[in-house]
């Protein structure tokens, strides 16, 4: 069964693993914090990224760039000249909206009632025959400004008829000043990816490690985009996480990298990540949709109630991004092969993901409201997040029966102690032991660990576990994970 986004944004609040950003001055729109168990969960993901990508892998290495790079940087990656978004107005009321958000708005609503080809066909039949995608930003301001006026869209924040503006381009880069004083020669960009500053280093990189082609550059960090129209909880924020790797390749090996970010995205989505199959699919992009570096694209997506969203993408970027900032640097950036001794520019295959949607999409995937029997055999419900083990927030949860019970208390703080060494577990003697259980299905906590009157006896403890809510009792120190 599948939630709304406000359970899931009510559910995130009350169990602290997301709150509004600045919430006691009123919000600041589209602004996220992440609370104790939704940092967890990013560490975890996190950490499970750079184990299988990166500590896993012969080839690939972990560098961490500064936020602020040389303005040149972005002329040369294009994002000066051409990284925006298509804007529209309502004349009636003077507010401004992303044209491909109306779109992509509207098509999710058509999704519910008709199947992605029926759509296509009716767009293309309607609109033009030339478009090959239902996805609204692969389109021309033109056929986008032809769908609004077309199916006549209304206002999304009155719901009433609008009179809609032409389409203009609205810059994404968010600017910011070094020095004392402020003039353009001052200006410099928050980064709005986190590609650019591997491609930047790349001869660095060469030249101080042994690193030879195939290898690759993996990153974790923040980016910020100036997003008119940010919105669908952590889906689309103007700061935001990326991971991500640039593969550096010879030209002819680029084929088969592509295929393997492929098959490895699906393996850490589905084996480690834990999401359901059944929810994320492949989607390969139309010509007319890629990015102007890219030769072919894919994306994974997971599909949330009314919409499909983009968890990571693979880009084969061929040899556009080195050769551009050797253009743009003057700096020789070719590689000078050792086996073969020719000099050429590497291509680039990219696996990005996004962190910040990873941690909406798994939040969504394993969120669950289940009817049960209770010990009085009357029917309950209770909210549990089925976490995969590899990301729960918290591994264990460390229960003594009775609070009062100095026996049962001392044999909890020890066992906890222990697991401490290795898992994030927590203590917890606050309620009755069914709260407890309620409070950490909640949280997603795979396992709780009771100690009872017979655990003081005999070193034996009670472990529950939580999807299946089913009980056992083994010796302390046969606690595993």
């Amino acid at each position: 069964m599948a939630f709304s986004l406000d359970n899931i944004v009510a559910w995130a609040k009350r169990r602290g693993f997301v709150y509004p950003g600045s919430d006691i001055y009123w919000w600041l729109a589209n602004a996220w914090d992440l609370g104790p168990y939704g940092s967890l969960l990013r560490k975890n993901i996190a950490d499970q990224w750079i184990k299988y990508f990166v500590q896993e892998q012969e080839n690939i290495m972990l560098i961490d760039w500064a936020l602020l790079m040389h303005p040149k940087v972005w002329e040369a990656s294009g994002h000066v000249a051409g990284f925006n978004d298509p804007l529209i107005d309502d004349k009636k009321t003077w507010e401004r909206f992303r044209a491909d958000k109306l779109i992509e708005d509207d098509i999710a609503k058509n999704l519910e009632k008709s199947n992605e080809a029926d759509i296509l066909k009716k767009i293309q039949a309607d609109i033009d025959a030339n478009i090959a995608s239902i996805v609204a930003d692969s389109r021309t301001n033109d056929q986008q400004f032809k769908y609004i006026t077309w199916y006549k869209l209304k206002n999304p924040t009155n719901k009433k008829d609008a009179d809609w503006t032409e389409i203009r381009k609205f810059s994404l880069m968010l600017a910011t000043q070094l020095g004392v004083i402020e003039n353009d020669s001052a200006k410099v960009w928050l980064r709005p990816e986190t590609a650019q500053a591997m491609f930047v280093n790349f001869k660095n990189v060469i030249d101080t490690t042994r690193a030879r082609l195939p290898f690759g550059l993996a990153q974790i960090w923040k980016a910020f985009r100036n997003e008119i129209t940010p919105g669908n909880f952590l889906f689309r924020t103007r700061e935001f996480e990326q991971m991500e790797i640039q593969m550096f390749v010879k030209p002819e090996e680029s084929e088969e990298q592509f295929v393997k970010f492929v098959e490895q995205a699906g393996y850490f989505w589905k084996n480690i990540v834990g999401l359901k199959e059944e929810n994320i699919r492949t989607r390969d992009h139309a010509k007319d949709e890629l990015a102007h570096y890219a030769r072919q694209a894919r994306d994974y997506e997971f599909k949330f109630p009314r919409w499909r969203w983009e968890l990571n993408g693979i880009h084969d970027r061929t040899d556009f991004d080195v050769k551009a900032h050797q253009e743009y640097s003057w700096k020789n950036l070719q590689y000078n092969d050792p086996i073969t001794w020719q000099r050429y520019i590497p291509y680039v295959v990219e696996l990005s993901m996004w962190l910040s949607r990873a941690i909406l999409t798994v939040m969504a995937d394993a969120y669950d409201e289940e009817k049960y029997s209770d010990w009085n055999w009357e029917e309950q419900t209770r909210v549990v997040a089925r976490f995969h083990k590899n990301i729960a927030p918290i591994k264990f949860a460390v229960i003594p029966l009775v609070k009062k019970d100095e026996g049962q208390v001392k044999m909890a703080k020890e066992i906890y102690k222990k697991l401490t060494q290795d898992y994030m577990c927590e203590f917890d003697d606050s309620w009755n032991i069914w709260k407890c259980y309620r409070r950490q299905d909640e949280i997603g906590t795979p396992y709780c660990i009771t100690i009872d009157n017979q655990s003081v006896l005999d070193g034996t403890v009670t472990i529950r576990d939580r999807d299946t809510m089913k009980q056992s009792r083994i010796k302390a120190e046969e606690i595993r994970f």
